[in-house]
């Protein structure tokens, strides 16, 4: 079955630098009211990795370097709208020189895990909140919206056919959706064709020995996104962006950038990749407001489970000069930060060209490592899961 996506109002006359609006974006075709699914083709990869060789890599995957032999992909088309879905062997794309995405970085992506259970199950965490993040981040790109129902499924054939390269233990099986546009032509204008695609990679745990506190630099010269920008989509150019300034942490011995607003250059917004969060004396939680930083599914997560325990947690500008008093008087008892890919992560100490401070002695903290064991506990199905974010494969 096809879905499809109306966009007869774009004109396809790619004339070199000529500037169009976005299409509307018309709503996919349905079937008494519910979007249409597409059947996968499943297509076994003829030549898998031998299974000793795969347990090689299990052993110390790392994050984002061993992959597993398959991919599901999907595409679209104006014409067919998205058609073609197939699990297919991992291999590489084939693109024109002047394919757009090369030119103009027409490009969203999400990140997810996949879980092995203690009873050999496997389990997916909130992957309709990704599927709903991707089709934002589609719509403010220009991009066709990949259908909520189509995106899990994707995720959830992959998983299936790659089941035997998720580790045990602490590791999992981070999962890569993404979306490129692939019509050949150079013109500035949204493309009409794209490729969706879920690739799987393999990771060990995050932090060996325990989460360690982490070290900050506070950037004031470079700055992430601005009101009416892309800083709430999930794109590549944002994280591009960010590895400049990164790269000046690095250069002052930190691990970590945390970027301020773009307009006063002073409230605290968030990591190069993650959210962040403070712990006051109070035992209230705050954490910077949506508008301009990624509404991360981590970071939503958190705040729920807080508000379970009945924690108040405000969503409000925070400074960087009330970070660090508050840090100095006590008030301010710990800061991390969050993301899929590791979870949480303590700050020990925040680095600024106008002086370096320690955030509780710079040791991790009780809050951030609670919350984080709550987390992983539902995500490794080892609690209970009172919001109905686990979505068991198998």
């Amino acid at each position: 079955m096809e879905v499809s996506f109306d966009k007869s109002a774009r004109n396809r006359d790619s004339r070199l630098a000529e500037v169009r609006p976005a299409p509307e974006i018309a709503p996919v075709s349905t079937t008494e009211g519910k979007i249409m699914n597409l059947t996968f083709d499943i297509q076994p990869a003829p030549h898998p990795t031998p299974e000793k060789e795969r347990a090689a890599k299990l052993a110390n995957p790392g994050f984002g370097r061993v992959f597993t032999d398959h991919m599901s992909i999907v595409r679209y088309s104006q014409a067919k709208g998205w058609h073609d879905a197939r699990v297919e062997s991992r291999a590489n794309f084939p693109l024109d020189p002047a394919t757009a995405v090369l030119h103009y970085a027409q490009e969203i992506f999400e990140g997810l895990k996949a879980y092995q259970r203690d009873d050999g199950g496997v389990n997916l965490f909130r992957p309709d909140a990704n599927a709903r993040r991707f089709w934002n981040s589609a719509e403010r790109m220009a991009m066709a919206p990949m259908p909520e129902q189509v995106f899990i499924e994707a995720v959830d054939q992959l998983v299936r056919i790659d089941r035997a390269w998720i580790p045990g233990g602490e590791g999992s099986l981070y999962l890569r959706p993404f979306m490129i546009a692939s019509e050949v032509f150079l013109g500035v204008k949204p493309s009409a064709e794209y490729i969706f695609a879920v690739i799987a990679s393999p990771v060990g745990s995050y932090f060996k020995g325990g989460p360690a506190p982490v070290s900050i630099w506070a950037s004031e010269n470079y700055t992430r996104a601005a009101i009416g920008g892309t800083g709430a989509v999930k794109c590549g150019g944002n994280y591009a962006a960010s590895l400049r300034a990164q790269a000046e942490a690095i250069e002052h011995g930190c691990d970590q950038v945390v970027f301020l607003d773009a307009v006063e250059r002073r409230y605290v917004e968030e990591l190069g990749g993650m959210n962040v969060f403070f712990v006051f004396d109070d035992g209230s939680l705050a954490t910077p407001p949506l508008g301009t930083i990624l509404p991360g599914i981590t970071r939503d997560s958190i705040m729920a489970l807080a508000r379970d325990a009945g924690t108040v947690v405000r969503e409000e500008p925070y400074s960087i000069e009330q970070w660090r008093a508050d840090a100095a008087s006590g008030r301010l008892k710990e800061a991390f930060a969050c993301g899929t890919a590791a979870v949480i992560s303590p700050i020990g100490k925040v680095c600024a060209t106008s002086g370096d401070f320690l955030i509780s002695g710079g040791a991790a903290g009780p809050v951030a490592m609670g919350l984080r064991k709550k987390l992983i506990d539902i995500q490794y199905g080892r609690a209970a899961d009172p919001h109905d974010w686990i979505k068991k494969v198998f």
